[in-house]
């Protein structure tokens, strides 16, 4: 039997309801743009679709727009405590603020290829929040994908085809003083924010 439908006669044994059969609660840790730099974002990605109508993607709600910082899990129903042991690592971190600016666009690959917004030169205080963060995280217990690379970006859309290099937008500073914890439900297309962490 495969890996969903083990939980899924898991769920029909244990009297859940249909619609609870298949769902997939996913967790992670992120940076979220206040109001003026998520509209900001949005005027890029609204260049990026007028050059490359061709890109025929599908386009991310502003609402969800955001970066992520580390990735805790898919999970057939929320998990007690992973909430618990990441809530704690959180509020264990130390982490200055620090300007962000995004100002070119570029294709990763994959089946539907994510258009990104990226950065020329990276502020090392991005990297080291990730890297403090994994550390924060595993020191609680938690087994995190092996993560070896991280790669700083903020998804606009998921294309039928790849940009075929990369296309400079006007320079977004994101001033980043906090992150937080989402909830999605896969499919749902609503995030919950769990959580928020001011940086000092």
């Amino acid at each position: 039997m495969s890996k969903r439908g083990f939980l899924a006669a898991q769920a029909e044994l244990s009297g859940l309801p249909a619609a609870a059969r298949t769902e997939t609660h996913r967790l992670f840790f992120a940076l979220v743009p206040d109001a003026a730099t998520r509209h900001e974002i949005n005027h890029a990605a609204a260049q990026v679709q007028q050059q490359h109508l061709w890109l025929r993607a599908r386009w991310v709600r502003p609402e969800r727009f955001h970066a992520t910082l580390n990735f805790l899990g898919d999970f057939p129903a929320m998990p007690d405590e992973v909430l618990e042991k990441a809530t704690a690592a959180a509020g264990r971190m130390c982490a200055a603020r620090f300007a962000w600016t995004l100002d070119y666009a570029a294709s990763f690959r994959g089946r539907e290829p994510p258009c990104v917004l990226r950065s020329s030169q990276v502020p090392e205080a991005l990297p080291a929040l990730w890297r403090n963060m994994h550390a924060a995280l595993l020191e609680t217990g938690l087994r995190l994908r092996n993560d070896h690379q991280f790669t700083p970006h903020v998804t606009l859309a998921y294309g039928q085809h790849e940009l075929p290099e990369v296309t400079p937008v006007a320079p977004i500073v994101w001033e980043v003083g906090q992150f937080v914890l989402i909830h999605n439900l896969v499919g749902k297309g609503h995030y919950q924010v769990l959580g928020s962490w001011a940086l000092s």
